[in-house]
Formats: structure tokens, sequence, C-alpha cells
């Protein structure tokens, strides 16, 4: 038999609990309605577009192994990333058509792009940037594999950044924010591209079709 005094805690512990309680479920309550009659004095920015401004894709042919310079006029963001990351995007939509020379599944291929300074000589200002691309995973493991059409696809987007960003002199690739050895096997994502330089390389590389991974 439980002792009275026993008891008497019992339900004093029980009336308690019962009453916290009580004032817990007020308290939210209140926060709540608090929460809600404050008015968002921070709305999410929209991503301003300018006016339609020319641009050029290098467009890449599977046919042949080539690239051939393309211009369309878009109305692209404003800020320098965003804008980036939308012409990269916006390349990857040609290559998602039904009639593209350069097949790809999956038209939404950059998550991200961020844009570093170049270290230059001592006391100079850097003008230079590196692209750094974070390429969606989804669209890395639809991508076709193959020496050339990995290159041509690599090719494509050093040549469009050089074509409209002529300040990003070098690009490094992650995927899902990590890096990645290969695209699909063959070319490499583990090294800096010079725009500058590997754009003509990564063309003669893509029309020599080797068996193997790039340099």
């Amino acid at each position: 038999m439980i002792p009275r005094y026993q008891k008497i805690i019992l339900w004093l512990l029980l009336v308690s609990s019962v009453l916290m309680a009580a004032y817990l479920i007020r308290m939210r309550a209140r926060a709540q309605d608090q929460l809600a009659a404050v008015p968002d004095a921070a709305p999410m920015p929209m991503p301003v577009e300018a006016a339609p401004v020319p641009v050029t894709f290098m467009i890449a042919n599977d046919a042949d192994g080539s690239l051939a310079p393309e211009q369309q006029q878009l109305a692209l963001p404003t800020e320098e990333t965003t804008r980036a990351r939308a012409l990269l995007n916006d390349l990857f939509a040609e290559y998602a058509q039904q009639d593209s020379q350069h097949p790809l599944a999956v038209s939404t291929a950059v998550s991200d792009v961020f844009l570093l300074p170049v270290p230059q000589a001592k006391d100079s200002p850097s003008t230079q940037q590196m692209a750094v691309i974070n390429l969606n995973g989804n669209f890395v493991s639809h991508h076709p594999s193959g020496i050339e059409v990995e290159t041509l696809t690599l090719l494509s987007v050093l040549g469009t950044l050089h074509a409209n960003f002529p300040q990003i002199t070098q690009v490094r690739f992650l995927v899902d924010g990590k890096p990645k050895d290969t695209l699909a096997g063959h070319a490499d994502l583990t090294r800096t591209y010079l725009t500058a330089n590997d754009v003509p390389q990564a063309a003669d590389t893509a029309q020599q079709k080797p068996p193997d991974s790039l340099p």
C-alpha cells in the first residue's frame, strides 16, 4: 500500500505537470500571434533582370566535333554570379532541345557559379577572375559518356564564359559542391582550365577523338 504522503506528492506532481503544459501551450499561441502580427520587413529579393542584350553561345556539334558561335538576345540578371549561372543554364537548355546537335538530357546543369579574384603581382590590382562552376549531380549522372562528347561540353562552357565574361580567365568544376574526377568517365574535372589557352586545345582534342581521356 502506497503511503499517504507519497500519494500527495504524486498528485502535486501531476497537477504541476498539467499546469506547466497549459502554460507552455498558451505561451506558444501568444508567440505565434505576435509573429503573425509583425509585417515582413525584408521580403525575398527577386533577381533583377536588365533589358535584353546580345550574348554569344559556343554551340557544340557532335557530328564533326566542332564549336560554332551563336548570337542571341537574352535578358539576364544584373548580379554577376547569377548572370553567369543563368547564361550557362540557357546554354544547356539549347542542348536539351529536340533538334540539338549535342543532345543532353538535363537542361539545368549549373547549381551555382562562384567568382574569385585571380592573385596578381604584388601591389597590382586583380581584374581577372576564376569561375568555380558547381554542376548539378543529376546533370552529371545523365551526361553521355565519351571523350568527345564530354570534351565538347566543357569546351562549350569555357568558350561561352570566355566570350561573355572576358575577365574570367580560369575555370574549375565541382559536382554538388564536391570535387569529382571526371564528367562522365573521361573529361578531367580536377584541373584548373585557362580559358584563353584551353578553349582551342579542347577543340583540337575533341576533333582528334582520342580513346581514353584528356591529357
